[in-house]
C-alpha cells in the first residue's frame, strides 16, 4: 500500500523562497514529524550551480539571469517559466534507501508521464535525467540527501523558452541538447494536466501517495 503523502504546489516563486520552504521541511521529516511532500514550481529565470566542480565553468553568459550555488548533486541547470519543476521531500525508509535507484525511480515516473503525452522518452546509460531519442534532453534532476530525507529533484521542460539554456552547458552537454515537451509535439501543453499526471506517476514510483 502506497504511504500517504502531500502535494503542494507553490505556483510560481522565486528560488530561493523555494528552497527556504523545502530545508524547513527537511528539518521537520528529520524528526519523524508532517508527511511526505512533493513540492510543484515554476521559478522566474534562474541559473542554479550544483556540486559538480566542473559547474561554474560551465555558465557562458549568465547576464540578468541570478546565478545560485546549491547543494545539490549535479552540474549547471536553468530553471524558468513553462518548466515543471517538482521536489520531493521523503524520508527513505529501511528498504528504500538506495540514491541511484531513488533516482530511476525519479526517472521513471517522468518517462511513464511523457508516455502518456505520446513522447516515447527514456533513458542515456550515464547520464541522469531523461531523453528522447537518446540525443534530446527533455528533463534534469539533481538531489541532496539529510539523514535519509530527500530534496531537490527534478526539472521537466513543458513549455520552457529553450533559449535560455544558451546561458550555459547544461549539465555539462551543448545547450542545442535541449527539448522541451511543447518542442517534441508542436504545440503548447497543458501544465495542469503534466501536474496531475506526474504527481500519479512519481507516486507510484516512489510508492507514494501525493494528494
Amino acid at each position: 500500500m502506497a504511504v500517504p503523502a502531500a502535494l503542494i504546489d507553490l505556483g510560481i516563486l522565486d528560488y530561493r523562497s523555494a528552497h527556504t520552504r523545502q530545508l524547513a521541511h527537511v528539518d521537520v521529516r528529520k524528526v519523524g514529524d508532517g508527511v511526505d511532500t512533493l513540492f510543484y514550481v515554476e521559478h522566474p529565470h534562474v541559473i542554479t550551480l550544483g556540486r559538480s566542480r566542473a559547474a561554474e565553468a560551465n555558465v557562458l553568459a549568465a547576464d540578468d539571469v541570478e546565478v545560485i550555488a546549491i547543494e545539490r548533486g549535479g552540474d549547471v541547470t536553468y530553471h524558468g517559466p513553462g518548466q515543471l519543476v517538482a521536489y520531493p521531500v521523503v524520508f527513505l525508509a529501511e528498504g528504500e534507501r538506495d540514491l541511484h535507484k531513488f533516482l530511476r525511480n525519479l526517472e521513471q515516473g517522468m518517462i511513464d508521464t511523457l508516455a502518456v503525452f505520446n513522447i516515447t522518452a527514456g533513458r542515456v546509460a550515464g547520464k541522469t535525467g531523461v531523453w528522447v531519442d537518446g540525443e534530446r534532453k527533455i528533463a534534469s534532476i539533481g538531489i541532496a540527501c539529510r539523514r535519509w530525507v530527500t530534496f531537490h529533484g527534478l526539472a521537466l521542460n513543458v513549455n520552457t523558452d529553450l533559449s535560455y539554456f544558451h546561458r550555459i552547458n547544461p549539465c555539462g552537454f551543448e545547450s542545442g541538447i535541449m527539448t522541451s515537451m511543447e518542442k517534441e509535439l508542436g504545440s503548447v501543453v497543458d501544465m495542469a494536466a503534466v501536474k496531475a499526471q506526474l504527481a500519479a506517476d512519481l507516486g507510484r514510483n516512489l510508492n507514494r501517495e501525493f494528494r
